[in-house]
């Protein structure tokens, strides 16, 4: 399989000059293939977060190199970017993040809505979409009539409203209870499997992480472990 994903020794500092001067991530070099099932995992201030905000085009490292499908990431403008994240990287969150005014269907559209897709595709698209997670019989409900496993559904079916290449998981169980979160686990593996997404789950549980097929381990900054696991 081709990379998906070249980082290339990649820094980010913040405060540059200033005594106060961070270096979140240092040297990082990882390459990721399409359909891969991986994680990132590290404690809190390893740097797993400021590399998930770089790997989904939400921020630019201040060294190094970072090719997404071949297109070097470094080079595009704010508007290119913005169109990248919209039509190659499906993101979901801790928190759901969903709009609690409108419903599940509508939430499904609304990525859908920024790329000017047709009303009647987005209406067909996210309803199979819904019914794909299993929420094909709450697509009416807004979010507080939701349990939070339903929330999550509902957003991983966001995050596929435009057929991304990669899927990319920021703590996407931390909220669920642990037969809730196996479920949404689950539904992870179903899309890289059968659907051949790219999947990469940033998570500081190592649980989570045992139950993809390579783990990323950062600390202080660097990656000091990258290893394959046997399918779970």
């Amino acid at each position: 399989m081709a990379n998906i994903i070249e980082l290339k020794g990649i820094y980010k500092r913040y405060f540059i000059g200033m005594p106060n001067e961070l270096e979140a991530l240092r040297d990082v070099s990882i390459d990721i293939a399409e359909g891969e099932l991986v994680s990132i995992v590290g404690e809190s201030g390893s740097g797993k977060s400021t590399l998930m905000n770089i790997i989904g085009a939400l921020d630019r490292p201040t060294e190094g190199s970072y090719s997404l499908g071949g297109v070097d990431v470094a080079s595009l403008s704010q508007n290119e970017l913005s169109r990248l994240r919209k039509t190659r990287i499906g993101f979901v969150f801790q928190t759901f993040n969903l709009i609690g005014r409108i419903s599940a269907r509508a939430n499904v559209e609304m990525p859908m809505t920024y790329a000017r897709v047709g009303r009647g595709e987005r209406a067909e698209r996210a309803e199979n979409l819904l019914a794909l997670v299993g929420m094909g019989d709450r697509s009416k409900h807004k979010p507080n009539e939701l349990s939070g496993g339903q929330k999550q559904r509902t957003a991983i079916a966001r995050a596929m409203a435009n057929d991304p290449d990669i899927i990319l998981a920021d703590e996407p169980t931390g909220a669920l209870d642990s037969e809730t979160g196996k479920l949404v686990m689950d539904l992870f593996r179903d899309l890289n499997k059968k659907h051949g997404k790219t999947v990469i789950i940033v998570t500081h549980s190592k649980i989570l992480a045992e139950q993809t097929n390579r783990i990323i381990t950062l600390k202080d900054g660097m990656v000091i472990d990258d290893r394959m696991v046997a399918s779970p």
